[in-house]
């Protein structure tokens, strides 16, 4: 399974569970009169939404390169990821909100066992899709499928904490459900911040890491008639970069020696991981 098979895969199951999460959420939260429970079942339309988000971002960033987008569409990942990262921004907001209100208001629903049951059913499936997920976006290092693991995993803490306002709220302990629900509204807000940071590096043209480039300019250097490296810069390109480097050669190499020198360089970071493409130029000592 290539890497967008793999996000195509979490998407359509991260939307076809919230979907069925929706629904019982909000069914049983109507019935019950069940603030939480309905706060958390218009959060499962956003985890639809970002699942939907990653699914056409993916979708977007595996076309192949054509003559308006000669290195592809990799950086769809990055734009979708920033929408994501809105989205948890706004349920951040719809929380909050929604806590502060159950507090000042002290609000009051019908205990139901369906709704404690409803929740344990969502803390399990968004555990295991949070575990899955989050293992995906890591061995592919794919900033979407990353996103939507921090938004399963947010929707995790959201639930239990709507699953302690039901047990409390049962014995007119009303507080706790909307203190916790602070502090997981500010939770959800530094993930969406830092998802927002990290998308917003790539698509400015962030240098690559620095430390990562001076190892380069020591494996350059080593390959034997390179004099110096002069610089090296690399530009985003999707998911991957284009690594320039400008080397000093002895000024009486002949051309085929210099080019030969520059084939090396290009073969040698070529093979590390997310680098797409290697531009060399070389310049007389």
């Amino acid at each position: 399974m290539d890497r967008y098979a793999a996000t195509k895969r979490v998407a359509i199951l991260g939307i076809g569970l919230n979907i069925i999460l929706l629904i019982l959420k909000l069914v049983i939260g109507f019935i019950s009169k069940s603030q939480g429970m309905i706060a958390d079942g218009f959060n499962s339309a956003g985890d639809v939404f970002a699942s939907v988000m990653t699914y056409l971002g993916n979708k977007i960033a595996s076309m192949p390169e054509d003559k308006r987008h000669p290195y592809g569409h990799g950086k769809a990942e990055y734009i979708f990821s920033m929408i994501i990262s809105f989205s948890l921004l706004l349920v951040t907001f719809q929380v909050l909100k929604s806590a502060v209100a159950s507090i000042i208001n002290r609000q009051s629903f019908i205990f139901s066992w369906w709704l404690v049951i409803v929740a344990s059913i969502t803390i399990v499936l968004k555990a295991g899709l949070w575990v899955y997920t989050r293992r995906v976006g890591r061995k592919w290092d794919n900033l979407l499928i990353m996103a939507n693991a921090e938004d399963h995993r947010n929707d995790i803490l959201i639930t239990l904490s709507t699953l302690l306002g039901i047990i409390l709220g049962a014995g007119n302990i009303y507080w706790v459900d909307g203190l916790v629900g602070i502090g997981i509204s500010l939770w959800i807000g530094y993930t969406g911040i830092r998802i927002f940071i990290s998308a917003y590096d790539v698509l400015m043209d962030t240098n690559i890491d620095q430390e990562y480039l001076a190892r380069l300019k020591e494996e350059i250097e080593s390959i034997e008639g390179v004099d110096h490296v002069d610089s090296i810069n690399a530009k985003p390109i999707g998911v991957s970069f284009i690594v320039i480097v400008k080397v000093s050669v002895s000024g009486t190499m002949t051309v085929e020696q210099g080019h030969s020198i520059a084939a090396q360089i290009k073969e040698k970071i070529k093979k590390k991981k997310n680098i797409g493409d290697v531009v060399v130029h070389v310049n007389p000592a």
